[in-house]
């Protein structure tokens, strides 16, 4: 009879499903978006970015030179405003590259701080049969002590050592991951840092003449220039400074080397106080910090008009950035000339002095540039223009300048020019008068709260430990095992309790030049003596210096 082999069949495998396409395409761009390649890529990418913020002018910034840039660029300028490059750090393509690049931070960072927290946590690995095959590798004469005196070197050292019978492990440089880490979580907190300044941040820029009567109120109205974050409202700390005195000191060659301002604070309703402060050390506020930047003079210049009446101008003077600080600036007196008995103003008779100072005029001419930029020999000179200033049209204009556009079109007339030291007058051709009274200081503030100061400090610093941990720290790895004595060893009573060698080995983890010596060092230390490793008369071929 044929016997028949009943076995049961093999079942078939299953088949595969086959995965989501959207979700097997998420994963790979997650893997991709947080790879530490992507992330140098983003970061140069931002780095890239941040070119045209600081190349082009921004509005937030100067939003006049932004005003120029159209007028000399009538072209480019509107390509460039479309696609965001007047205002390049709140456009939509840097804030895409910002956000990508903290997302990216943050992927790359989780993963290698879950393991590297298992890694601190777990023991050094065992050590390996063939210690001969490893790149550093030496036989020295066993310590006394065996096993405890080896660990107890090693830990002497700051190794983490873990024992195993007649066997030690041991690791050290976890500071190397550990700075990494530090180093990518500061730039995240950067990151932050930046992001909480521009929600929640703000400045302004004004300038402060001496003066009661010039007294400055921090609110958005008062501000020449003011940016203030999207999650900032109207509401800004309160508070109130009026300039007493200021002091400038200068080098003979007329670089500046010395500011300091006396102001009086009046904080949230509170009373008044005596404060001063300087370039380098700025006024600290409730909720904003003011900084000087720098001074000039506003010349105090009385017109009087045909009826007697009387106004005072005292508008700063900008510099024109030479080193004697030569200034130019405009007193307009759009309400002069108003008849006493009807109360009407005439437009036509509005009176404005476009004027140059200099605070220590040569004294041989051409008299157009200040010598030093302190008071010496002060200058004014004037051009009077009568007419219609142009103010009640409703189109902006600059308090420093005077508009040509009227003076082109013939509203405004050119009437004359003169040359005024302090307390001389100039009687123009109408009878009225103006006065040269003298100047007063002005300083130039910055006023600015920024939420992220501190973040970003504590990060870059962050940034420069981390940096320096990963660069300078390698890790590593020593293991040691205790041998047994040969048959008929004289030294086989050693206190070692029957090994009287021990083999050292070790491994850096990384590219480290200098383990070499790290580990001579270290079998030295073992074994007791200095020029003993590699010295076993009967295993000449163990005692070995490998590849670093």
């Amino acid at each position: 009879m044929t016997a028949v082999d009943d076995r049961p069949a093999t079942p078939a495998e299953a088949p595969r499903r086959r995965p989501n396409p959207l979700l097997a395409l998420l994963r790979n761009s997650w893997r991709q978006l947080t790879s530490m390649r992507t992330a140098l890529v983003l970061l140069f990418l931002l780095a890239i970015a941040a070119i045209p913020g600081s190349v082009l002018p921004q509005r937030g910034v100067n939003p006049e030179d932004v005003r120029d840039f159209y007028t000399a660029n009538p072209d480019l300028a509107p390509l460039l405003d479309r696609v965001g490059a007047f205002e390049a750090f709140s456009s939509v393509w840097f804030s895409a590259i910002y956000l990508l690049l903290f997302t990216s931070l943050i992927g790359c960072i989780t993963p290698r701080l879950r393991d590297h927290v298992r890694a601190l946590r777990a023991r050094p690995p065992a050590v390996p049969k063939r210690l001969e095959r490893l790149p550093q590798h030496a036989v020295v004469p066993a310590p006394e002590g065996g096993a405890a005196a080896v660990v107890e070197t090693l830990r002497r050292r700051r190794w983490r050592v873990t024992v195993r019978g007649d066997e030690v492990s041991a690791e050290k440089g976890y500071l190397k991951e550990t700075g990494n880490l530090i180093f990518h979580s500061s730039m995240v907190l950067v990151l932050v840092g930046v992001a909480l300044g521009s929600w929640y941040g703000w400045h302004g820029n004004r300038l402060l003449v001496a003066g009661a009567d010039q007294v400055f109120c921090n609110t958005r109205q008062q501000y020449a220039e003011a940016k203030l974050g999207p999650r900032v409202g109207d509401n800004l700390p309160r508070f109130c400074m009026q300039l007493d005195e200021f002091d400038a000191r200068f080098l003979e060659t007329g670089q500046p080397a010395f500011y300091n301002a006396k102001v009086t604070v009046d904080e949230d309703g509170g009373a008044p106080r005596a404060e001063e402060f300087s370039v380098n050390s700025p006024l600290r506020l409730d909720g904003a910090n003011v900084y000087l930047l720098g001074h000039g003079y506003a010349p105090v210049i009385r017109y009087t008009d045909r009826f007697g009446r009387s106004q005072t101008s005292a508008v700063p003077f900008l510099s024109t950035g030479d080193i004697g600080l030569t200034s130019e600036g405009l007193a307009a007196f759009p309400d002069a000339n108003v008849d006493p008995e009807t109360g009407e103003r005439n437009p036509d008779l509005q009176m404005a002095f476009d004027g140059l100072y200099l605070p220590t005029a040569p004294q041989d001419p051409p008299g157009d540039r200040s010598e030093y930029p302190t008071e010496r020999n002060p200058l004014l000179g004037l051009i009077a223009y009568r007419g219609n200033l142009g103010l009640d049209g409703g189109i902006p204009g600059s308090v420093y300048q005077l508009d040509q556009r009227q003076v082109r079109n013939g509203r405004l007339t050119e009437i004359g020019a003169r040359e005024l030291r302090i307390g001389e007058s100039w009687t123009l051709d109408d009878g009225t008068t103006v006065e040269f009274l003298g100047t007063r200081p002005f300083i130039t503030l910055s006023v600015r709260h920024d939420p992220g100061m501190t973040l970003l400090l504590v990060s870059s610093i962050g940034l420069v430990l981390g940096l320096m941990g990963s660069l300078f720290v390698r890790r590593r790895r020593v293991f040691v095992r205790l041998l047994p004595a040969a048959p008929g060893d004289p030294d086989g009573g050693s206190p070692t309790g029957g090994s009287s060698l021990v083999e050292v080995a070790g491994l850096p983890r990384t590219e480290h030049p200098g383990f070499a010596a790290e580990f001579a060092q270290l079998v030295t230390a073992i074994g007791g003596r200095s020029g003993d490793a590699g010295t076993d008369p009967g295993a000449p071929a163990r005692a070995r210096e490998g590849a670093e």
